[in-house]
């Protein structure tokens, strides 16, 4: 378990079961989607949305969902791409991923299901944050471009760009967390979110980590920074408490 700090913790009992991944079957019309939701289901406890990387749902989103529970979060990890639309490899990835980042409304249309998932397994409606790394944290950042009603956004190494599209109005809190060698956001990318948020007069934050590449959350990415990873792990607990309360 990644270190995190006593003050913030919010008091619960956890039994083992608690940890475990629950399958939770739901659609989109006609397409079949798979998320999986944390077994302290049905709690009327604060709840966290999870957007998975490009893949899909992996290890570095189920491990962050069954920790976010034994800190008392009910968490649920979304299926974007539905049934029989699950990549393979890179390249699916990065086309499937593109589809998504450029029908934005289908993102976002894919993002609001699976909140509503997250509320039918008892999360508070009151009290929700939407995370998401790599691609999913270009999601949690559509998530407030959308206006969803969610209390915070958590971008992990996410996608920070939104093409050309004017900006608007952003009534959630943000915290991003940036790594500083992450090649695929660029100098503009950032510079426009910094002035679409400031825009919007958002409540919002930005942590750099040093040193790091892309995926440095990932234990299984190349990247890994296991240093920078427990701080932004820690700083994403502060930011949940700070919210969700």
């Amino acid at each position: 378990m990644r270190p995190f700090l006593s003050s913030f913790l919010i008091p619960i009992t956890m039994s083992l079961a608690a940890q475990d991944l629950k399958p939770v079957h739901y659609a989109d019309g006609e397409q079949k989607l798979n998320g999986l939701v944390t077994g302290n289901a049905g709690t009327d406890r604060p709840g966290v949305l999870i957007l998975p990387a490009w893949m899909g749902i992996d290890d570095e989103s189920r491990t962050a969902a069954m920790e976010l529970a034994q800190q008392g979060y009910i968490a649920f990890i979304a299926d974007i791409y539905g049934e029989g639309h699950v990549p393979i490899n890179a390249t699916e990835a990065r086309a499937i991923a593109t589809q998504y980042k450029t029908d934005f409304a289908a993102y976002q249309h894919r993002i609001a299901l699976a909140l509503d998932q997250l509320k039918k397994a008892g999360a508070d409606p009151d009290r929700i944050a939407v995370m998401g790394y790599c691609f999913g944290g270009t999601g949690a950042l559509e998530a407030a471009r959308a206006r969803l009603p969610v209390k915070g956004v958590v971008s992990i190494h996410g996608g920070l760009g939104k093409g050309d599209r004017p900006n608007g109005p952003i009534s959630t809190s943000v915290l991003i967390q940036h790594p500083e060698a992450d090649a695929s956001v660029s100098r503009e990318d950032l510079a426009n979110i910094t002035a679409e948020l400031n825009e919007a007069k958002a409540d919002w934050q930005m942590i750099t980590y040093a040193h790091c590449g892309h995926t440095f959350t990932n234990p299984a990415g190349r990247e890994y920074n296991k240093r920078m990873a427990d701080r932004a792990w820690t700083h994403l607990l502060v930011f949940l408490q700070d919210v969700l309360g």
